[in-house]
């Protein structure tokens, strides 16, 4: 049976990954690479704009610059191929950006776990 306190956790966790799954959802939707990052742009502003918590942009840069790193990687070797290669001619432009948020979700997510 699930506690009071464990449909809160469950439900805030949820909320703190709607804009990842919104983004997502967007991906088919907007073809054009830099429509599509300043909708991630908007979508990102309007979460921390609802909630912001401590060391969430610290947390935002670092998934935003480690990812480029690992993506280029992972492109590098062969592992993973993009159709959309907008930056770098290796991958999406607006993909940094979702991983730079999915960063600041899975922090969020821990905290909730962890209270």
């Amino acid at each position: 049976m699930l506690t009071e306190q464990t449909v809160r956790k469950i439900w805030h966790i949820f909320l703190n990954a709607l804009p990842i799954l919104i983004m997502i959802v967007l991906i088919p939707l907007i073809s054009n690479d830099i429509v599509l990052t300043l909708a991630y742009l908007i979508v990102i502003v309007f979460a921390l704009m609802i909630e912001h918590k401590k060391h969430d942009m610290r947390v935002m840069i670092f998934g935003f610059f480690i990812m480029i790193v690992c993506e280029w990687l992972f492109i590098s070797t062969g592992v993973e191929t993009f159709q959309r290669n907008s930056l770098f001619g290796i991958m999406p432009l607006w993909l940094p950006f979702l991983w730079a948020y999915g960063f600041v979700a899975i922090k969020r997510s821990i905290e909730v776990l962890n209270s």
